[in-house]
């Protein structure tokens, strides 16, 4: 094997010895959900200037000790557009799917939601901006909470986004 291409599949392999585990590739759709029972505990991206696209790791936690009511949203925002999502009340979210489109280079964004019986959510919080345009960034939801909100703005001149998440403590009904 030609050192190039040994290299290539090592750095493909690991970064930063961890394994690499984006959801998406560059100008492609995201659906991500965490397996049952747990919710997003990190978002990672991945920012590429010349594809004007991010591709997107998430991490999981545990978070619900019995069955879960869930949903996917409708889409919250059209292409180019600001949004602010929250879950309903009550209800964490565990998993993001977004659709690209090549002509607006932006994304449209729905969110996976679920409840369990007995557990509510108080104590709630927003980021300031996590990340700025055209850079890798990583964001851990605050230990002892959980994610259940985002806010984006997308601007044309980078063709990316701003994020800002919401997150909350849980508390038993």
């Amino acid at each position: 094997m030609r050192r190039a291409d040994l290299f290539l599949l090592l750095t493909g392999i690991l970064a930063n010895g961890q394994e690499l585990h984006w959801e998406n590739g560059y100008d492609q759709s995201l659906e991500f959900k965490c397996p049952a029972g747990q919710s997003i505990s990190y978002i990672k991206i991945q920012h590429d200037n010349h594809h004007e696209e991010r591709m997107w790791e998430f991490g999981c936690k545990n978070t619900f000790n019995s069955g879960t009511d869930c949903f996917l949203s409708p889409y919250v925002n059209d292409s180019d557009q600001t949004f602010t999502y929250e879950c309903p009340p009550h209800h964490i979210i565990t998993g993001m799917s977004s659709y690209h489109s090549n002509k607006h280079e932006d994304s449209r964004w729905q969110f996976y939601c679920c409840r369990s019986n007995g557990q509510c959510i108080a104590n709630c919080e927003w980021t300031t901006d996590v990340n700025c345009f055209d850079e890798f960034f990583h964001w851990t939801v605050p230990n002892q909470n959980y994610l259940v909100g985002a806010e984006s703005y997308h601007e044309n001149k980078h063709e990316n986004r701003r994020w800002k998440y919401k997150y909350c403590s849980k508390v038993q009904c």
